[in-house]
């Protein structure tokens, strides 16, 4: 499989159907043996955690590693780290020692664009836009770790662009493709536990000791001191050769390099730090909140409150943190409250529960009828408790209403690529990404100290504008991004998002209106249906990637609008060459 086109070989083939006689496919660009054709991807960041991802991408099968790019090359040649219990992964530099590497993603994406399908990005969060935007503006689909950016800003771009280009992307949340999810979205959605009007995440410090059910906390809570989080860290070591620091910055301010190790900045730690991360909410939020959100139809807050130990630092993240968010209601759904500690603190309204409070990482829905809790962050996900006990002793779950994908959050993303199919995807940056920016904007009240007022639209805390510097980031020269779109009403989903089953999307009338437009274009002189597979293999050539993004949108539209459409050939043919003659 080849990026040269942005098409699939199936999208193509599938399009055939209908057209006796005629292959549709472009032999050169999207290569030999479909559907079985390969993602050529790259990867940004190929030690630690991107070492573990690529390597489960590659169990997945359906890929084909063709460059990497890591600014250290000891990580990611040397390095081998533990994962997730006894794996240990081996970085990518040794795993593919003939590979080309890059020290600098711009320079890797420039020069292996014609090469590449799709990106893979596992940086530290700080990285992850500069590089999923380059990608996506070049018509590429993108895996990219959590959480999606650093700021509510670089994730809204996140999502235009995804939604702008036609890419098939996927952050990754590894509890949402397992069984025990999709059950637990399933009961709450069928009412089992009523109206839920509540909801509450906890996230302790796993590695500290469980002190009790008589303790409250039943974690210890560490001390802070609010100057100590106001200084950087001080220079210790100059930086060796096989790191380049200034590209480790990226786009962020000038630091001073203090070595490598626990409580540093680099090569695990940057979480700890405003500038790279954004802390306990930005690592485990993602996979936590990810069950609420889904459960409940969650989307914008409307308000936003911070809690710590003290005034924010300037540079370092508190020891713990608490968040409550509001959502309005959605529909017949009620308006919920969701609420978010982590650090060892513990919500105290739900101390005298029966509830299992050694479980250091926990959601916690309050239901009319009922209490569903589970447990994540001891392997997979689970297990699942009801309340109260008794009346839940002989339940069985409601009949499945969800739809359920081969293999876990990485053959999803690498079967949407191959299929041209988001919908294979379940955690595309359609909704990824606004589930992301509330657990920034978390951040954003704890550092600005206020209740927020959030208007999602503009992107705006309506009663603080002090808040803006949070909202949005600096950038330093060469690493510069543009900001999002202002909308005139609340950005939504992708309808091919599969939280639960959905009736196809009626026609829009604007989209009918293009499509009809273009269906009457005459058809150019040179073009000949018999031979049409050399025709269209020649003219993609000459096309920029975004416009063969363009073309792989309309095409997909056309299908979808006009399903039963006679002579498709004929009808793919003026998509590709309104969109090379740049009408509008």
């Amino acid at each position: 499989m080849n990026c040269k086109s942005g098409l699939t070989r199936r999208e193509f083939v599938g399009a055939a159907a209908g057209a006796a006689a005629i292959t549709f496919v472009p032999a050169h660009v999207l290569g030999k043996d479909a559907p079985s054709d390969l993602v050529n991807i790259a990867v940004v960041g190929s030690g630690g955690h991107g070492a573990f991802v690529v390597t489960q991408m590659l169990r997945a099968g359906g890929i084909n590693v063709v460059a990497l790019c890591d600014v250290d090359s000891w990580s990611a040649n040397h390095t081998e780290t533990k994962e997730y219990g006894s794996r240990r992964i081996t970085g990518l530099y040794k795993q593919f020692p003939k590979l080309p590497k890059y020290k600098d993603l711009r320079v890797m994406l420039a020069k292996e664009q014609k090469n590449i399908d799709a990106v893979v990005i596992t940086t530290p969060e700080h990285i992850h836009i500069s590089a999923a935007a380059m990608a996506m503006k070049m018509g590429k689909h993108v895996y990219c770790s959590k959480l999606l950016g650093h700021n509510i800003h670089e994730i809204r771009l996140a999502t235009q662009l995804a939604e702008q280009y036609g890419v098939i992307t996927q952050m990754g949340i590894g509890n949402h493709t397992s069984e025990i999810f999709h059950q637990a979205v399933e009961i709450i959605q069928a009412g089992d536990i009523g109206e839920v009007k509540d909801a509450f995440v906890w996230c302790d410090n796993e590695w500290d000791k469980y002190q009790g059910p008589k303790t409250w906390p039943p974690r210890a809570v560490r001390d802070y001191n609010p100057k100590h989080a106001d200084r950087q860290l001080r220079e210790k070591k100059p930086v060796p050769d096989h790191l380049d620091w200034d590209l480790w910055l990226g786009p962020r301010q000038p630091h001073p390099y203090p070595g490598t190790g626990r409580g540093l900045y680099h090569p695990s730690n940057w979480r700890s730090w405003w500038a790279f991360g954004n802390g306990r909410i930005g690592d485990i939020g993602p996979h936590a909140v990810d069950l609420v959100f889904w459960a409940l139809d969650l989307k914008y807050p409307l308000t936003a409150e911070g809690e710590g130990p003290g005034r924010a630092g300037a540079e370092r993240v508190p020891p713990w943190q608490k968040a409550t968010w509001t959502f309005p209601a959605r529909g017949k759904k009620p308006p919920v409250t969701l609420k978010w500690a982590h650090g060892n603190k513990r919500f105290d309204e739900l101390r005298g529960l029966d509830l299992p409070h050694d479980w250091p990482v926990a959601m916690h829905f309050v239901g009319s009828e009922g209490r569903l809790t589970m447990q994540i962050e001891r392997g997979p996900a689970g297990p699942m408790e009801l309340y109260p006990k008794a009346k839940f002793a002989k339940y069985k779950p409601p009949r499945r209403t969800l739809p359920r994908s081969p293999g876990g959050e990485y053959r999803q993303w690498i079967q949407a690529v191959r299929n041209n199919k988001q919908s294979l995807a379940e955690m595309p940056f359609s909704y990824s990404g606004p589930l992301c920016e509330t657990l920034a904007l978390g951040n954003v009240a704890y550092r600005t100290g206020k209740k927020l007022k959030w208007d999602p639209i503009q992107m705006k805390a309506v009663n603080a504008p002090e808040a803006d510097k949070f909202i949005q980031g600096s950038y330093r020269k060469g690493w510069e991004l543009d900001k999002p779109k202002i909308l005139k009403e609340t950005p939504s989903e992708k309808p091919d998002r599969p939280t639960e089953i959905q009736k196809p999307a009626p026609p829009v009338s604007k989209l009918e209106k293009l499509l009809t437009r273009i269906d009457e274009n005459d058809l150019p002189k040179t073009y000949n249906a018999k031979k049409h597979q050399d025709y269209v293999d020649r003219r993609l050539v000459g096309l920029s990637g975004a416009q063969k993004a363009r073309i792989a949108q309309l095409w997909a539209d056309k299908r979808r609008v006009h399903p039963k459409m006679p002579n498709r050939g004929k009808s793919f043919v003026r998509i590709m060459e309104y969109v090379a003659r740049g009408e509008k």
